[in-house]
């Protein structure tokens, strides 16, 4: 996130070097721990840039524990790291990098084998994925890696679907810096005024969350919260404000709400295969801008998945 451009912030956060000039403003790092289902926040921490994400990410593990399953990009695949997570008997699900070369300890029948990395044991799943629509098609290899080692409960072709859900993680940070931030730079000129601003937009972002869960439990839990907008939450949330609307609370217990009823009346349809990369909206230099030229059209896709079996022994 931008922070105002002020000696005080300056401070405290820097300006992102590029080819270009960098980045105007300097820069907050957040990093989030998201449940997939609801999008709510579990934790988050945030500060300067000079931290990494997998500096920040060990910050996180106070919150995993048991009956947890985290899913991670590949930017996570660290060995210290995944042991440091695995000890708070959390389970994991990491993408792995390309250049990782990995023991073959034990082969399953699922085409998933017994592996090492650091200190953790994991069971590492590669897949050759294709996506083809009428525009063409693309094929992709993942290596993903888990600390869930019984390939009868969790079989090679289950977790591989599963890791499409560490997607949602990218849909919360969207919500955050552009439906509520409109992609605005933070206001604050001081590091604890920014401090305050990240929590009130945390806050904020939770409390809609939570309304947006609970109008789909209410309604029977037949729609997946994912259908729920959470654009029409916050601008129900801002009508209310804006009218004053419900300040003084009725004697019954309405847990679907004004906002949970907005959201219900205008679910989205049901999740559509996802088709197009990330891409850079707001460049750190005009010159790598997509600007207009990116295709927004919709197209309907297939996709396939095939376990690939490791050569060798």
């Amino acid at each position: 996130m931008s922070t105002p451009d002020g000696s005080r912030n300056l401070a405290a956060y820097r300006k992102q070097a590029g080819n270009h000039g960098g980045s105007g403003y300097p820069l907050l790092r957040l990093v989030a721990l998201v449940a997939c289902g609801t999008r709510t926040v579990i934790d988050a921490v945030f500060g300067p840039t000079s931290l990494g994400e997998t500096g920040y990410t060990r910050r996180l593990a106070r919150s995993l524990h048991t009956g947890m399953i985290v899913l991670l990009d590949r930017g996570f695949d660290d060995a210290a790291l995944i042991g440091r997570l695995a000890a708070t008997d959390a389970h994991l699900l990491v993408r792995l990098k390309s250049n990782r070369k990995l023991p073959v300890a034990r082969r399953y029948h699922d085409g998933s084998f017994l592996s090492q990395i650091g200190t953790s044991r994991v069971r590492v799943v590669e897949c050759e994925i294709t996506i083809a629509t009428v525009a063409g098609r693309h094929t992709g290899i993942y290596r993903l890696a888990t600390t869930l080692l019984d390939h009868h409960r969790y079989p090679a072709a289950a977790l591989v679907t599963l890791y499409h859900r560490r997607w949602e993680i990218e849909t919360s940070y969207l919500e955050l810096k552009s439906s509520i931030l409109g992609g605005r730079v933070l206001r604050a000129r001081t590091p604890a005024g920014i401090a305050q601003e990240v929590y009130a937009l945390l806050a904020t972002y939770q409390i809609l969350r939570i309304a947006i869960t609970d109008a789909i439990t209410a309604a029977g839990g037949e729609v997946e919260p994912d259908r729920a907008s959470f654009t029409i939450a916050l601008h129900a949330a801002r009508d209310l404000l804006t009218l004053a609307a419900g300040v003084i609370a009725d004697t019954v217990i309405d847990l679907i709400g004004g906002i949970g009823r907005r959201v219900l009346a205008n679910l989205l349809p049901d999740r559509r295969l996802r088709v197009s990369p990330r891409i850079v909206k707001r460049a750190i230099s005009k010159h790598q801008a997509r600007g207009p030229n990116i295709n927004r059209r919709s197209y309907q896709a297939t996709l396939n998945i095939n376990i690939i079996i490791p050569a060798g022994p």
